[in-house]
């Protein structure tokens, strides 16, 4: 089975593009490459004294995205923060392929519409290479986290990586997707 997102980008994106910027070569049309969820855990967690924030942020991160996030861990000590070299302090996932496609459609059509005043994303969050970073202050807004399990809500970034070489044609690429950005 094809992601409908997937469908969408083969039948409709890709001419939309080309006609927008005419592009010349159908490998010239920029592509979704990867998303990248990232949950940093932080000071919140004292995730190197409580190995179960760290556990539940894997397993809810799991839930969310159907793959098995790496743990991300502190590169040096900072006294500051009474952080250690190697202590953990995060979860992330890559997606690729079809699993991308599937959470983006859910991004956009379910967990989007499910923020509180939700009036479109913001169109500037783009980092001037055609990716697009957009942060959640709550991972309770996915459908598959049961509220009642969640000790404390945590937030997450999401980046969508793609081949754009600029910011306006990653944006086009992602209007054609659907995002809902904000209008002024």
């Amino acid at each position: 089975m094809v992601p409908r997102l997937k469908a969408l980008y083969k039948e409709k994106v890709v001419s939309l593009l080309t006609e927008r910027f005419g592009y010349k070569n159908p490998m010239q049309v920029p592509r979704l490459e990867k998303i990248v969820i990232n949950m940093g855990l932080g000071k919140i967690s004292d995730a190197g004294r409580d190995s179960k924030v760290i556990d539940d942020a894997v397993r809810e991160l799991s839930l969310i995205t159907g793959q098995r996030p790496v743990v991300t861990r502190a590169r040096k000590s900072i006294a500051g923060f009474k952080l250690r070299e190697g202590a953990p302090i995060g979860c992330m996932v890559t997606l690729r392929g079809d699993r991308m496609y599937e959470f983006l459609d859910r991004l956009i059509n379910i967990v989007l519409p499910r923020v509180r005043d939700f009036r479109g994303v913001p169109d500037d969050a783009f980092d001037g290479r055609g990716n697009y970073t957009l942060g959640l202050k709550e991972h309770i807004i996915f459908p598959e986290i049961e509220y009642g399990k969640v000790d404390r809500p945590k937030g997450m970034n999401i980046t969508i990586v793609t081949t754009a070489k600029t910011d306006e044609e990653a944006r086009e690429l992602l209007r054609g997707f659907g995002m809902p950005f904000r209008t002024n």
